[in-house]
């Protein structure tokens, strides 16, 4: 009696075929791997340095009569947060915030005003230094336009409070931003490249006539490339957590999280490339149809700056990349112990992205 012929099987061969070729692929490895793995040793030799973002709050009650209140308000580096005092406490502890300033009057060194800091092991020793030397520059300003007569207006207490918080590490920035970078990458490129030689060299046609169904053709391919990139995120995770101290705020819970996100993340890229495999005519334009994609996420999307960095104009064109909404997921839920459930604005956005790109990818993808 003849076997039925099962469509499951004939997918799992495909996929273990495309698997064997994407591991036997120099630039699959170099790209996925590689690359990130190089920018995670280098930034996580240099150290403790990173991001400098000044996010500050004022306490309840700071005097806000006086002349240092308002020239800070107005200091273009700066971003005031007005929050409730348990938010701010949140905050500081998670290092989404450099510093607590409260500004008091008082007659220590003749100064007529006293400014404490209160700020976390969370938070970046290096933005700390830069909000305590804006301070000093302030103060500068302020004594030599209107207080000449009087030593300084105001004095900063060099005993800055603390409140608990985890040790923000760079890698704790830096590494989900290349692995954002990596799915990225292999996404577009990656399949972009594979369908469009896998029509060239006419082995969609050689499929047809088999009893293979279209749709597992295009699962086998896709669950391949999946595995590849699953694997890749374990090695970059492992390499950071394990070398380099990347935060994993609870443990195996986090890490199971970051790989059902990386997964989303690269459903919604692998879209990307079935569009650039579509519209390339030859194999030659593939490159600056996918960089088209690429380059402004890896560029605007905080892989490797945070976007707080770039001019307040460009910020919203930023915010509107599915990368940047890739590493903002991770790092809350890497570093803050953030659940998947705690990010379903990230979640939501990708989401209407995946079905944006998948309804251009079905009305342009070609078979031959």
């Amino acid at each position: 009696m003849q076997k039925k012929y099962s469509q499951i099987r004939a997918m799992l061969a495909i996929t273990r075929g495309s698997l064997k070729s994407i591991f036997r692929s120099p630039s699959a490895v170099v790209f996925s791997i590689a690359f990130p793995l190089i920018f995670i040793l280098v930034f996580g030799f240099i150290g403790s340095g990173g991001r400098v973002s000044l996010s500050v709050a004022f306490t309840k009650n700071t005097d806000t009569l006086n002349p240092i209140y308002n020239v800070l308000k107005s200091v273009a580096g700066f971003k005031i947060v007005n929050k409730s005092d348990d938010q701010l406490k949140e905050d500081l502890e998670k290092g989404r915030l450099t510093a607590l300033i409260d500004i008091q009057p008082s007659a220590v060194n003749n100064a007529p005003y006293t400014i404490t800091l209160t700020s976390s092991e969370a938070v970046n020793p290096q933005n700390l230094q830069v909000l305590q030397s804006i301070l000093n520059a302030v103060i500068a300003g302020i004594n030599q336009q209107r207080f000449a007569a009087t030593p300084t207006i105001a004095v900063i207490n060099k005993d800055v409070k603390q409140v608990p918080g985890r040790v923000y590490r760079t890698i704790d920035f830096i590494l989900p931003g290349q692995l954002g970078f990596s799915l990225l990458s292999a996404g577009v490129f990656g399949v972009a490249f594979l369908f469009f030689n896998l029509r060239q060299q006419l082995v969609l046609k050689r499929f047809y006539a088999t009893p293979i169904k279209r749709s597992y053709i295009v699962l086998g391919e896709a669950v391949s490339r999946v595995i590849f990139q699953m694997l890749t995120a374990i090695v970059i995770i492992g390499v950071g957590h394990f070398a380099f101290h990347f935060t994993l705020v609870n443990g195996l819970i986090t890490f199971l999280d970051i790989m059902v996100l990386s997964f989303i993340a690269l459903i919604l890229f692998m879209g990307f490339g079935f569009i650039v495999s579509s519209v390339a005519k030859t194999e030659s334009v593939i490159p600056p149809f996918a960089n088209i994609i690429t380059l402004p996420q890896f560029l605007l999307a905080g892989t490797f700056f945070p976007i707080e960095s770039f001019p307040s104009w460009l910020q919203p064109i930023c915010k509107i990349l599915p990368l940047t909404h890739f590493n903002n997921a991770m790092r809350n839920i890497a570093f803050e112990g953030a659940g998947l459930l705690d990010c379903t604005k990230e979640l939501g956005i990708m989401g209407a992205w995946i079905v944006l790109v998948y309804a251009l990818a079905f009305k342009t993808f070609k078979w031959e």
